[in-house]
């Protein structure tokens, strides 16, 4: 075994130029519709937005997509129009990012915490069980990475205690479940255009549903709870009525402009983005290290994020100075995650302590979420496996 001076230590790194976690690609394509919407006059909420939401719901197989700002304005609508608040109990994984916890302490109910599947990193249907109270409204399963949850389980648990289900997609656009798109399982799904993400708006998110009554109050709720858009006044001169106090959650026109050539693109680069975690899988073989689980059949993944679990017991290095190691080395990299309850907030405002969460807690400190996009060469992807395997083989006991 050959063991190389990581640059950490003041060897060469593997890379002279610094390769981003989760490089974003724009094309010409983005930026000539960018450029036609700012010349048109309109860039606030208007015709390419109702472009994105109509091609959006059609890749989903559903009758309505609603654009929002974010994922997380579409988890708030989502409790809201559930009638979910002061008191209620939310049900979610510990192992996501802080936007799922936020938008239910924000929509005034309590976040409840459930562990993990310690082999998928998706929340546990067996932990689910344990949480309920008669005081639980939700779960908000989050589709780690790209892998959809166990829904069957997950929705009998519902039907069982007459709960809502709430789809954190963040991660998830173009996953199956069942050979069904995720969104179009029933529920309210939110999704995240975040610019790491599979497709990006910049900035942005879409909720989906089937049903129509929902669809009406969240478009109302996302509009500072106004009748009609700026748009649909300026087209047919009608005056608006405040029907509710809602939110300033919409989406611009700017933003799906950058969205609607992406989604076009979207299953091109979901194969890409496969063939890569494939290339990382056979790279990594024999390292003291796990790699993502495989998919169960009839189902499929998204591969938002590429995930390996550091066998720390066969190293002489924590998870975050090997990071730093990477770093070193001109690779980014990601923790996802830290597990919500361990935070400073969620500790102090809900009493969690560490030891509530073990397989969260094991997964926290061995994750580390590589480069993975479609922007991605064959020198990048060459670069991150020697990269990782450098300093594991020099670090390795």
């Amino acid at each position: 075994m050959v063991r190389i001076k990581p640059a950490i230590l003041g060897g060469d790194p593997v890379r002279q130029d610094y390769l981003i976690f989760g490089k974003p690609e724009i094309k010409d394509e983005e930026i000539n519709e960018v450029a036609s919407v700012l010349k048109s006059g309109w860039i606030g909420t208007g015709p390419k937005t109702q472009l994105f939401e109509k091609e959006f719901a059609e890749y989903i197989g559903v009758k309505h997509a609603l654009a929002l700002s974010s994922c997380t304005a579409g988890l708030h609508l989502a409790l809201l129009v559930h009638g979910i608040g002061r008191e209620d109990e939310v049900i979610t994984t510990t192992f996501t990012f802080a936007a799922t916890a936020n938008a239910i302490h924000c929509a005034g109910a309590v976040p409840v915490f459930a562990d993990i599947n310690p082999f998928s990193f998706n929340i546990s249907p067996e932990s689910v069980k344990e949480k309920i109270t008669r005081k639980t409204k939700a779960i908000i399963p989050v589709h780690f990475s790209g892998r959809p949850c166990d829904m069957r389980s997950l929705e009998e648990i519902a039907k069982e205690n007459g709960i809502a289900i709430i789809e954190d997609a963040a991660h998830a656009l173009g996953a199956e479940y069942g050979g069904r798109k995720i969104g179009n399982l029933g529920n309210l799904t939110s999704f995240s255009f975040y610019p790491n993400k599979t497709i990006t708006s910049i900035k942005g998110g879409m909720l989906t549903t089937d049903d129509d009554e929902l669809a009406r109050q969240i478009k109302i709720l996302s509009n500072q709870g106004l009748s009609s858009t700026a748009y649909e006044r300026h087209r047919n001169d009608n005056a608006y009525e405040i029907c509710v106090p809602g939110f300033e959650y919409s989406m611009t026109d700017v933003q799906a402009a950058v969205g609607l050539p992406q989604l076009k693109r979207l299953e091109y680069n979901l194969k890409k983005r496969e063939k890569i975690c494939m290339l990382y899988n056979d790279a990594f073989k024999g390292l003291p290290l796990d790699t993502p689980e495989i998919i169960g059949n009839n189902q499929m993944h998204s591969y938002h994020l590429y995930n390996i679990l550091l066998h720390l017991d066969e190293m002489s290095i924590s998870r975050d100075n090997f990071k730093q190691a990477l770093e070193a080395e001109n690779i980014g990299s990601g923790v996802h995650y830290i597990p919500l309850h361990l935070h400073k907030f969620y500790r102090d405002h809900y009493g969690y302590k560490k030891g509530d969460f073990p397989c969260a807690e094991h997964a926290g400190e061995r994750i580390l979420s590589l480069p993975l996009s479609h922007a991605l060469g064959s020198d990048d992807i060459e670069d991150v496996v020697n990269g990782v395997t450098k300093i594991i083989t020099y670090y390795q006991k």
